[in-house]
């Protein structure tokens, strides 16, 4: 299964290219405001790079939240044209999944963490196998990791942003050494799951936000 996978989550936005459990390419953006600007010359350089037609795709993946208001809708949207495009089917996963499984074997708990701003955090509680083990939430990151089983392993850039109040409450936090870029695994998870069937149409991919947009009314 040769899947095309689109992360915009954060301002670590990427695209891969994977096929039978290998990435074949992938290409990074760090861009806090231009994902919109950026994306789809990222995915015709990839594929150009590759020597691959928009035809050779047989499936999409995307992360689906949380993150950037902006970001999702850019994620999203990009995935739902091309799927759409091509009648090929798509995949939606949650970006705290993703991050837990660059991480998997770590620690017998790990925590990914995406920065909310507003001092809070998204977060996502996995065992050894990064499997959920309690539903996503946000909240200031004191809360977020209260009463953790033994020693945890963080992994994101809202892990990054609060290590100092992270370690000062679990002092046995493990911070592994890694560029928390998803489009690769984000492609990797989804396409054995596509190739089951699991994929769907892009009319029914649906961003994750647990929270509400911030949005300021003009004076």
């Amino acid at each position: 299964m040769r899947v095309l996978a689109v992360d915009t989550t954060t301002a670590r936005g990427s695209v891969a290219v994977v096929e039978d459990d290998e990435v074949r390419g992938e290409v990074r953006l760090v861009s806090a405001e231009s994902h919109s600007q950026r994306v789809l010359p990222a995915i015709a350089l990839l594929l150009e790079s590759l020597g691959l037609g928009p035809d050779r795709l047989e499936g999409y993946a995307v992360t689906v939240g949380p993150g950037s208001f902006t970001g999702l809708r850019v994620g999203i949207s990009t995935v739902q044209g091309l799927a759409l495009a091509s009648g090929r089917p798509c995949l939606g996963l949650p970006a705290l999944d993703v991050l837990a499984a660059l991480i998997a074997g770590a620690a017998d708990t790990l925590v990914a963490m995406i920065d909310a701003y507003r001092d809070e955090v998204f977060v996502g509680v996995y065992d050894r196998d990064a499997q959920p083990v309690s539903a996503h939430r946000v909240g200031p990151p004191e809360r977020a990791i209260e009463g953790l089983p033994g020693p945890a392993a963080f992994v994101g850039d809202g892990a990054e942003r609060h290590r100092v109040r992270i370690v000062a409450r679990c002092r046995d936090a493990i911070f592994p050494a890694l560029e928390p870029f998803l489009a690769g695994m984000l492609g990797r998870l989804a396409a054995p799951r596509l190739a089951a069937g699991e994929g769907v149409g892009p009319e029914a991919l649906r961003p994750l936000y647990l929270r509400e947009a911030a949005i300021r009314r003009s004076p």
